[in-house]
């Protein structure tokens, strides 16, 4: 009996490693290493915008969030921002002596006007309940009365989108005023956020959104704007399907559907759009919102605070996760979030403004202009992105790997080139560049293999411009 127990404890002590060693090698023997195929005659149209969103998040009560940070957005160029805590955070909201409800949009005014310093046009999310007109005195309670959330939704509405608005940063051009998004409530399935059912029930975001859009459409003189929802913490089948149904039911205007999702894995948020096309497609009833525009407007690394998302790894991440976003049927994808708070939370800048790798990245991607390219060749860890642009070629690799491991000298191939005589800047997330003139096409093509490779351990992301001498 001790001779076999032996003999087992050997066997052990030799295949379990064995195995291990081969599951390890056989992972990393399947990886598919990346050969970059840049042809510039296989373009798509006019490179995608819909990635210039971000949102800022509540951090911080009664403060200008973005004040110190406008010139830093701005080197972003995004095209709209999200903001959070719209009634709670900036006073909007009293009653009279009388038990009126009075409304001072100064404070909100303030951040909107910051918003607009960057470039960008506001996202509104419609929240949280103002304690004064709350059933429970929170401010995740529903109205006391109906009618009041509505009224407060009208005047939201008039306010911002009017043709006769006037801000603290000036009167503005109709433009600026003309498709501003209303979003109604935020991530209301969570319990710190209410907890409200699809439908039913005590709590129904169903109600809320009729009594939204009933204050939306009842303003006066305003320019064309958006209204939807249900912003859920991710995209869940039931939530959509019930909440349409109601909305048909009710015969109510719906201009987007949004919701959020945070992963670290770089493929999920394109899931998202296949099934959510697969689930509009299974039932006739949903054909007429198979071409709403669709938006995530939070996305991110980890829906907690994650100190990796301040890191290489969070800034390969996001471009990894944006090169799928491009390419999907999607609106707007809002990145969280711009600024942190007093403390860490997942801002893409500090508190005091300064840079961190997710927005260097996001800086990088500025250089995409023109039409897109179809890139062939990307591995299992190493995307790409790319457009041209007159006599300028520019694609950002990245080499997303969360375990730090993979490490690879990535081939890059440009085809189809015109030019007899060319400049190849490579540019790093730490600001580092390196540059080769004279590079000469062979028929054609510009080849960086062997020695010429780009060299990318795990977690990089470089920056090629290839421009016509």
């Amino acid at each position: 009996m001790l001779r076999r127990l032996v003999i087992f404890m050997f066997i052990l002590v030799i295949a379990i490693p064995l195995l291990f060693y081969s599951f390890l090698y056989a992972s990393r023997a399947s990886s598919v290493k990346a050969n970059i195929v840049i042809d510039v005659d296989k373009t798509t149209g006019p490179f995608p915008d819909r990635w210039k969103a971000l949102a800022q998040g509540g951090e911080e009560s009664g403060v200008r969030m973005l004040e110190n940070v406008v010139s830093k957005i701005s080197g972003l160029y995004p095209k709209y921002i999200r903001l959070d805590h719209i009634y709670d955070f900036y006073d909007v909201v009293t009653r009279s002596p009388s038990g009126n409800l009075t409304f001072d949009f100064s404070k909100l005014d303030q951040t909107v006007c910051d918003i607009y310093n960057t470039g960008a046009k506001p996202f509104f999310s419609l929240g949280y309940m103002p304690p004064i007109m709350s059933d429970d005195g929170s401010l995740i309670g529903k109205p006391k009365n109906w009618n009041e959330w509505t009224f407060l939704v009208q005047k939201t509405v008039e306010h911002y989108s009017s043709k006769d608005t006037v801000l603290p940063c000036g009167a503005l051009e109709d433009f600026w005023k003309t498709d501003i998004y209303y979003e109604v409530w935020n991530e209301p399935d969570l319990e710190s956020f209410g907890k409200w059912r699809y439908t039913g029930g005590d709590k129904s975001y169903s109600e809320l959104y009729f009594y939204s859009v009933k204050g939306a459409q009842q303003a006066q003189d305003i320019l064309p704007y958006k209204i939807g929802g249900p912003v859920t913490t991710a995209l869940y089948k039931n939530w959509i399907q019930k909440f349409l149904d109601y909305v048909i039911a009710n015969n109510l205007r719906i201009d987007f559907i949004s919701w959020h999702h945070y992963s670290k894995k770089t493929n999920d948020f394109t899931q998202d759009i296949i099934n959510l096309n697969k689930w509009l497609g299974e039932d006739p009833k949903y054909d007429r919102y198979e071409n709403l525009p669709k938006i995530i407007s939070e996305w991110g690394y980890d829906s907690e605070k994650n100190p990796i998302a301040d890191t290489d790894v969070g800034a390969a991440h996001t471009v990894a996760s944006l090169r799928n976003l491009i390419s999907t049927r999607l609106e707007q994808s809002f990145l969280f979030e711009i600024k942190d708070g007093p403390t860490l939370s997942w801002g893409i800048l500090t508190y005091q403004g300064q840079e961190k790798p997710r927005y260097k990245a996001l800086k990088l991607l500025n250089a995409l202009d023109g039409n897109q390219i179809i890139v062939e060749g990307e591995g299992t860890n190493v995307s790409a992105i790319a457009s041209v642009n007159d006599d300028k070629i520019v694609s950002i690799l990245t080499n997303y790997d969360e375990s730090g491991r993979n490490y690879e000298a990535v081939p890059v191939t440009f085809k189809n080139l015109i030019g007899t005589n060319y400049k190849l800047t490579k540019t790093f997330l730490d600001g580092r560049s390196d540059v080769s003139l004279n590079l000469k096409p062979v028929i054609g093509e510009l080849k960086l293999n062997g020695e010429k490779a780009v060299i990318m351990p795990a977690n990089t992301i470089v920056a090629l411009e290839l421009i016509k001498m």
